[in-house]
Protein backbone atom coordinates (compact mmCIF):
# COMPACT_ATOMS: atom_id res chain seq x y z
CA UNK A 1 0.00 0.00 0.00
CA UNK A 2 1.43 3.18 -1.12
CA UNK A 3 -0.06 5.75 1.33
CA UNK A 4 -2.21 5.85 4.41
CA UNK A 5 -5.57 7.15 4.59
CA UNK A 6 -5.76 10.72 6.28
CA UNK A 7 -7.63 10.46 9.41
CA UNK A 8 -10.29 12.71 10.57
CA UNK A 9 -9.36 13.74 13.99
CA UNK A 10 -12.89 14.72 15.03
CA UNK A 11 -13.94 11.00 14.81
CA UNK A 12 -12.15 11.03 17.64
CA UNK A 13 -13.93 13.64 19.79
CA UNK A 14 -17.57 11.66 19.93
CA UNK A 15 -15.19 8.44 21.22
CA UNK A 16 -13.44 10.04 23.96
CA UNK A 17 -16.82 12.21 25.15
CA UNK A 18 -18.67 8.89 25.83
CA UNK A 19 -15.89 7.88 28.49
CA UNK A 20 -14.19 9.56 31.76
CA UNK A 21 -11.07 10.81 31.29
CA UNK A 22 -8.78 7.97 32.62
CA UNK A 23 -6.91 4.85 32.14
CA UNK A 24 -9.54 2.36 32.68
CA UNK A 25 -11.44 3.47 29.90
CA UNK A 26 -8.25 2.98 27.42
CA UNK A 27 -9.64 -0.78 26.37
CA UNK A 28 -12.56 0.63 25.09
CA UNK A 29 -11.69 3.47 23.77
CA UNK A 30 -9.31 1.81 21.37
CA UNK A 31 -11.85 -0.94 20.37
CA UNK A 32 -14.16 1.81 19.44
CA UNK A 33 -11.29 3.32 17.60
CA UNK A 34 -10.77 0.28 15.78
CA UNK A 35 -14.18 0.54 14.91
CA UNK A 36 -14.31 3.66 13.53
CA UNK A 37 -11.13 3.80 11.60
CA UNK A 38 -10.60 0.29 10.50
CA UNK A 39 -7.72 0.69 12.31
CA UNK A 40 -5.27 2.22 14.97
CA UNK A 41 -3.72 5.48 13.34
CA UNK A 42 -0.83 6.48 15.60
CA UNK A 43 -1.75 10.28 15.55
CA UNK A 44 -5.25 9.02 17.48
CA UNK A 45 -3.15 6.83 20.01
CA UNK A 46 -1.20 10.06 20.64
CA UNK A 47 -4.07 11.98 20.94
CA UNK A 48 -5.94 8.96 22.93
CA UNK A 49 -3.05 8.70 25.56
CA UNK A 50 -2.78 12.92 26.03
CA UNK A 51 -6.97 13.01 26.45
CA UNK A 52 -6.82 9.73 29.07
CA UNK A 53 -3.83 10.60 31.20
CA UNK A 54 -1.67 7.69 29.98
CA UNK A 55 1.71 7.08 28.58
CA UNK A 56 1.77 6.52 24.75
CA UNK A 57 4.35 3.67 25.41
CA UNK A 58 1.13 1.87 27.69
CA UNK A 59 -1.23 2.55 24.76
CA UNK A 60 1.41 0.94 22.10
CA UNK A 61 1.96 -1.86 24.38
CA UNK A 62 -1.88 -2.14 24.56
CA UNK A 63 -2.69 -1.71 20.65
CA UNK A 64 0.19 -4.55 20.28
CA UNK A 65 -0.71 -6.86 22.74
CA UNK A 66 -4.33 -7.51 21.64
CA UNK A 67 -5.18 -9.68 18.25
CA UNK A 68 -8.31 -7.46 17.90
CA UNK A 69 -6.78 -4.14 17.07
CA UNK A 70 -4.45 -3.20 13.87
CA UNK A 71 -1.60 -0.46 13.66
CA UNK A 72 -2.57 -0.51 9.56
CA UNK A 73 -5.17 -0.11 8.14
CA UNK A 74 -7.64 -2.85 7.77
CA UNK A 75 -10.02 -3.45 4.61
CA UNK A 76 -14.17 -2.69 4.87
CA UNK A 77 -14.55 -6.39 4.60
CA UNK A 78 -12.16 -8.58 6.42
CA UNK A 79 -11.81 -12.26 5.45
CA UNK A 80 -10.97 -14.63 8.36
CA UNK A 81 -10.07 -18.21 7.07
CA UNK A 82 -9.88 -20.50 10.05
CA UNK A 83 -6.95 -22.85 9.99
CA UNK A 84 -7.81 -24.84 12.59
CA UNK A 85 -7.22 -28.44 12.79
CA UNK A 86 -10.77 -29.36 11.46
CA UNK A 87 -10.46 -26.74 9.07
CA UNK A 88 -7.20 -27.47 8.00
CA UNK A 89 -7.93 -31.21 7.29
CA UNK A 90 -11.05 -29.84 5.42
CA UNK A 91 -9.65 -27.65 2.93
CA UNK A 92 -8.73 -24.28 4.60
CA UNK A 93 -5.74 -23.98 2.14
CA UNK A 94 -7.93 -24.06 -1.07
CA UNK A 95 -9.68 -21.21 0.20
CA UNK A 96 -6.81 -19.14 1.08
CA UNK A 97 -5.19 -19.53 -2.47
CA UNK A 98 -8.80 -18.84 -3.72
CA UNK A 99 -8.54 -15.66 -1.88
CA UNK A 100 -5.30 -15.24 -2.53
CA UNK A 101 -5.81 -15.97 -6.50
CA UNK A 102 -9.13 -13.85 -6.27
CA UNK A 103 -7.95 -10.39 -4.29
CA UNK A 104 -4.34 -10.51 -5.07
CA UNK A 105 -3.64 -10.38 -1.53
CA UNK A 106 -1.90 -12.49 0.96
CA UNK A 107 -2.49 -13.11 4.60
CA UNK A 108 -2.18 -10.14 6.59
CA UNK A 109 -2.52 -8.08 3.69
CA UNK A 110 -4.88 -5.57 2.44
CA UNK A 111 -6.47 -4.77 -1.03
CA UNK A 112 -4.89 -1.16 -2.22
CA UNK A 113 -8.36 0.46 -2.56
CA UNK A 114 -9.05 -0.81 1.17
CA UNK A 115 -11.73 -3.05 0.22
CA UNK A 116 -10.50 -6.20 2.05
CA UNK A 117 -8.27 -7.83 4.11
CA UNK A 118 -7.12 -11.44 4.34
CA UNK A 119 -6.31 -12.62 7.65
CA UNK A 120 -5.94 -16.38 8.93
CA UNK A 121 -7.20 -17.38 12.26
CA UNK A 122 -6.20 -20.55 14.72
CA UNK A 123 -9.39 -21.36 15.32
CA UNK A 124 -13.41 -19.83 15.03
CA UNK A 125 -14.84 -22.69 17.01
CA UNK A 126 -17.35 -24.28 14.10
CA UNK A 127 -15.53 -27.20 13.94
CA UNK A 128 -18.41 -28.96 12.72
CA UNK A 129 -19.28 -26.39 10.09
CA UNK A 130 -15.43 -26.55 8.78
CA UNK A 131 -13.86 -25.11 6.90
CA UNK A 132 -14.99 -21.81 8.33
CA UNK A 133 -14.92 -18.89 6.32
CA UNK A 134 -16.09 -15.06 8.30
CA UNK A 135 -16.57 -12.99 5.59
CA UNK A 136 -17.03 -9.66 7.17
CA UNK A 137 -20.01 -10.76 10.38
CA UNK A 138 -21.06 -13.59 8.12
CA UNK A 139 -20.15 -17.05 8.89
CA UNK A 140 -19.51 -19.34 5.68
CA UNK A 141 -19.78 -23.05 6.89
CA UNK A 142 -18.22 -26.42 4.76
CA UNK A 143 -17.26 -23.36 2.38
CA UNK A 144 -15.54 -24.22 -0.96
CA UNK A 145 -12.94 -22.25 -3.28
CA UNK A 146 -15.86 -22.29 -5.94
CA UNK A 147 -18.22 -20.80 -4.26
CA UNK A 148 -15.99 -17.62 -2.31
CA UNK A 149 -16.68 -15.41 -5.28
CA UNK A 150 -20.29 -15.54 -4.34
CA UNK A 151 -19.55 -14.69 -0.70
CA UNK A 152 -17.07 -12.06 -1.83
CA UNK A 153 -19.46 -10.48 -4.51
CA UNK A 154 -22.30 -10.06 -1.70
CA UNK A 155 -20.33 -7.58 0.14
CA UNK A 156 -19.03 -4.06 -0.03
CA UNK A 157 -16.52 -3.97 -2.45
CA UNK A 158 -17.37 -7.13 -4.30
CA UNK A 159 -16.05 -6.14 -7.60
CA UNK A 160 -12.59 -7.52 -6.72
CA UNK A 161 -14.55 -11.39 -6.28
CA UNK A 162 -14.60 -11.15 -10.29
Amino acid sequence: MSQLPCVDMTLLDGILERYPREEPSLIQVLQDVQRTYNYLPCEVLERVASALGVPLAKVFSVSTFYKAFSLTPQGRVVIKVCTGTACHIRGAGQLIDEVQRRLRIGPGETTEDLGFTLQTVNCVGACAMAPVVIVGEKYVGAAKASDLAKHLGATEGGDHAN
